[in-house]
């Protein structure tokens, strides 16, 4: 099975995982401890929500100041607009940011938040069929 861990550094692994649980991620404590929070969307992907002293020192780089600088955006596909609507609320109100409004492309809607920690989730619905339309 192919899988992908997303190593996010944050100030606070325990509020990070509230936010992320607001979200509809579930808490995988296999690979938790105090300083470090697995949170999982489905069978391949993880996040591993890291204390800013654990995240660094598996790096020699320095890291980048989240909520000033974007380093990579995320994307989580769902179902339905009804569900990204649900989803991007409860990231609002478990106090991310939204970062822009709804973008509505026809064939796909987009909602843009920032966690506690400034990184950037998209939460997206892309209708396939109305997608494979537009490109033929």
């Amino acid at each position: 099975m192919k899988q992908i861990f997303i190593n996010l550094p944050v100030k606070d692994p325990n509020a990070s995982m509230a936010f992320y649980s607001e979200l509809g991620f579930t808490n995988y404590p296999l690979f938790a401890n105090n300083d470090q929070k697995c949170m999982v969307w489905s069978e391949q992907i993880y996040v591993m929500l890291q204390s800013l002293e654990i995240f660094q020192g598996n790096t020699e780089k320095t890291t980048q100041d989240t909520p000033l600088s974007v380093t990579a955006k995320f994307t989580l596909p769902v179902e339905s607009l009804d569900r990204v609507n649900f989803i991007a609320q409860k990231g609002v109100n478990a106090v991310g940011v939204e970062i822009q409004p709804m973008k509505d492309e026809g064939f796909m809607q987009i909602r843009s938040i920032a966690d506690l920690d400034g990184h950037h989730w998209d939460i997206i619905h892309l209708d396939m069929e109305k997608f494979k339309r537009i490109k033929t």
